[in-house]
């Protein structure tokens, strides 16, 4: 059974200091944060660089970032949706400098339609946030009202990713070359209809999401998106918008926004192609994994081996996502608190790994190729307190 949760008081005492000791809050939420009176919102915010240790800041700090975040969806979202409804109102001239078919690449234009395929991929893939639970198709409590103002005659992402499915499909070509206007109404299974639009004035929480990574796109054109930050995002703002204490939850889309951006500083190296194999890249890392269970296990490692198992096949997954995807969120939101108050930043998460492999080391040794993938593949533990106390052994073993 699971260790008892460390006493609300211990946190709330590091907690009550007008200058929080970093080194023991980072003690504490190691052994996994209380869920109550949002001491985990209170601690991973402060884990990922978000507050700063002094408590008298907060308050202003937390104002202005959130006034920054109103700031990026004006610009973001509002002026650009402003400028293509104005479109259809007035017929500008089309020898003016910037209107849609503008071939010119500084054309505004060009920017928002490269913009909707990055808003496309977000949209599918925020969609299928945690299928299995409600919460994410559910309406949040706090719908953007900057976004939702009847008064605003603008294109909100939902409309814009309507249009832009709209007309994929309907100039969806057949191979003879004749464009097939297939019929909105006959769309294919997996597109808009599959889900439930909420009523106009409502948002569900995987629309809030997909705003989170629109704006980051934006700001980061380097990286942009890459299919899976829809995977890390989602447990931070799941966790901040079933905050028990209102005035934080009503906030959870700013604050997921600066805590996601800082989390994604310290792995957005696992999600850039080119720097794969440079010592900060993901091969690294899984290479990492492989060593360290070569010292902790060498008979297992020498099997993993010798069937050719390679990291790259469990492990990229494992590492680059943090796990979110090998267990249930509640348990995910469990390694998290060990995984972020790491010191050494994910040093960590390389020993879970390990220890997730020397957990099911009596079946690898005696599986096959098959069935070992299939093991690492569908990982069949899932009591992540087993893992996370032998992961601890490992480090204290070194």
């Amino acid at each position: 059974s699971p260790p008892p949760p460390l006493s609300i008081a211990d946190f709330q005492e590091v907690l009550g200091e007008p200058t929080v000791a970093l080194g023991k809050l980072r003690e504490l939420c190691f052994s996994g944060i209380p869920f109550d009176g949002g001491l985990r919102c209170l601690c991973w915010k402060i884990l990922l660089n978000y507050l700063p240790l002094e408590k008298a800041l907060w308050s202003s700090l937390l104002k202005k970032q959130r006034d920054l975040y109103s700031q990026f969806l004006k610009e973001m979202i509002i002026q650009p949706g402003i400028a293509k409804a104005n479109l259809g109102v007035s017929r500008e001239d089309v020898t003016l400098e910037d209107h849609p078919l503008n071939p010119n690449p500084d054309s505004r234009w060009n920017t928002y339609f490269k913009d909707n395929e990055v808003l496309l991929q977000i949209d599918k893939d925020v969609r299928r946030l945690y299928p299995d639970m409600a919460f994410f198709q559910r309406p949040t409590d706090y719908p953007c009202l900057l976004i939702l103002d009847p008064q605003n005659e603008f294109e909100t992402l939902r409309k814009r990713v309507e249009q832009t499915t709209l007309k994929s499909q309907t100039v969806a070509r057949n191979r003879s070359g004749v464009t097939n206007v297939s019929s909105p109404l006959k769309t294919s299974p997996n597109s808009l209809s599959e889900y439930e639009v909420l009523p106009n004035g409502c948002e569900a929480h995987w629309e809030v999401v997909e705003r989170i990574l629109f704006i980051y796109a934006k700001l980061n054109p380097g990286i942009a998106y890459v299919q899976g930050m829809n995977e890390i995002v989602g447990p931070l703002y799941y966790t901040f918008a079933t905050d028990p204490n209102s005035e934080w939850k009503e906030h959870a889309e700013a604050d997921t926004f600066f805590c996601f951006t800082n989390l994604m500083a310290e792995i957005r190296d696992n999600f850039i192609k080119s720097l794969d194999d440079s010592q900060c890249g993901i091969t690294y890392k899984m290479e990492k994994v492989y060593s360290t269970l070569k010292e902790k296990d060498v008979e297992l490692y020498l099997k993993l081996q010798e069937q050719n198992i390679k990291p790259q096949f469990f492990a990229f997954r494992w590492l680059t996502l943090l796990l979110s995807q090998e267990f249930l969120l509640p348990d995910v939101i469990r390694i998290w608190d060990s995984l972020f108050a790491d010191e050494k930043r994910f040093d960590f998460l390389l020993l879970v790994c390990c220890a997730m492999l020397t957990l099911i080391r009596d079946q690898l040794l005696e599986g096959d190729f098959t069935l070992n993938m299939r093991l690492l593949q569908d990982y069949p533990i899932s009591d992540v307190h087993l893992i996370l106390k032998k992961a601890k052994e490992l480090q204290d073993s070194k």
